[in-house]
């Protein structure tokens, strides 16, 4: 009797052990928060990294918050209230431009190519940009990467965004599909989930990708403040490790394993349409193979942005792009 009261006291002890080390474990995580510009899936490699437990393996717990907007990403990070901002690096080069000393650093680039589509009323499988001409076209904020790429994109086709059809940048990002949706515009420019929900709905249909037509260029990056970076080295450094961790993922995985991998971050989503939309980021090259961002893709996006008028000053690449911890990532993770 003795010696079963001795078993069960052993066993109840060990479970308690187990439970105590493991909540040390959880306990044991940095909580780094992160502010992401919007949530699309166009940002498969970075919620792949966190249902894969990429994270984790590095030591980090990630609280992911909607910021809604460039502006509103980068005023967390310099205000602190953010350790980590995801949005457009042209936002470093505004910051730099205002003449801030603590100002922010890009350390690693997630994307590769803009990650919106233009969406017309009707299917035209033989789309041509010179079909816009004398349109009424939704393209976001005037100073904001989508409709900046959007208007390079269009100059490299010949059109003047100004003269030859009627554009309305007045209108939120968050608020164009809704905008569409509710009959304005004749096309508008959208990132996934929203074009593939209205293909389904029936109200928009897909016919160019400006992300196929603008190239390779420096988009969706993490940035954060250069003081944080300099007292917080292995934190970054972590933290690049996991998103070049989901970028492999990604980059070996099936159309269908990204898209349950990804599921849980888009419940709304049938799985069906998730794969298409997976498959249209995915086929395009739309993520970057590293987070290392180059000085050439760094130069374009300032070229794109020096061209809509947005910039007067270009900013440095060495001062503000560190590659550092995406070159120690790639060379140590196979």
């Amino acid at each position: 009797m003795k010696k079963s009261k001795f078993i069960i006291l052993a066993v109840l002890l060990l479970a308690l052990i187990t439970v105590f080390v493991s909540g040390c474990r959880e306990e044991g995580l940095t909580k780094v928060k992160v502010s992401e510009v919007t949530h699309s899936i166009f940002y498969a490699p970075q919620y792949a990294a966190i249902s894969q437990g990429f994270f984790e393996e590095e030591g980090l717990e990630v609280e992911l918050t909607l910021g809604d907007g460039n502006d509103k990403v980068m005023t967390g990070v310099l205000s602190g209230q953010v350790d980590i901002g995801f949005s457009g690096s042209e936002s470093t080069v505004y910051v730099y431009n205002e003449g801030r000393d603590d100002y922010a650093i890009t350390f690693a680039q997630l994307t590769q190519k803009d990650g919106s589509f233009l969406v017309g009323r009707e299917p035209d499988p033989d789309f041509t940009f010179d079909k816009l001409k004398g349109k009424d076209v939704i393209g976001g904020h005037k100073s904001g990467m989508l409709a900046m790429t959007f208007d390079w994109v269009l100059k490299k086709n010949g059109i003047d965004a100004e003269k030859d059809l009627n554009m309305d940048n007045s209108i939120h990002f968050s608020a164009m599909a809704g905008a569409f949706q509710g009959g304005q515009g004749d096309y508008v420019t959208l990132f996934e989930p929203v074009a593939t929900a209205m293909e389904k709905e029936g109200t928009g249909y897909v016919v160019a990708s400006i992300g196929n037509e603008s190239g390779i260029v420096a988009y969706t990056a993490y940035n954060a403040r250069k003081s944080f970076i300099e007292e917080n080295p292995e934190i970054i450094q972590k933290f690049t490790n996991a998103i070049y961790k989901g970028q492999l993922w990604v980059e070996k995985s099936s159309y269908e394993e990204i898209a349950k991998a990804i599921h849980e971050f888009f419940p709304e989503m049938e799985i069906e349409d998730l794969i298409k939309a997976v498959k249209r980021y995915k086929d395009q090259d739309s993520w970057s193979k590293t987070p290392v961002m180059t000085k050439e893709s760094f130069e374009t996006m300032q070229d794109i942005v020096e061209s809509a008028g947005v910039i007067d000053k270009r900013g440095p690449y060495d001062k503000l792009v560190n590659i550092e911890f995406a070159e120690k990532a790639v060379e140590q993770i196979k």
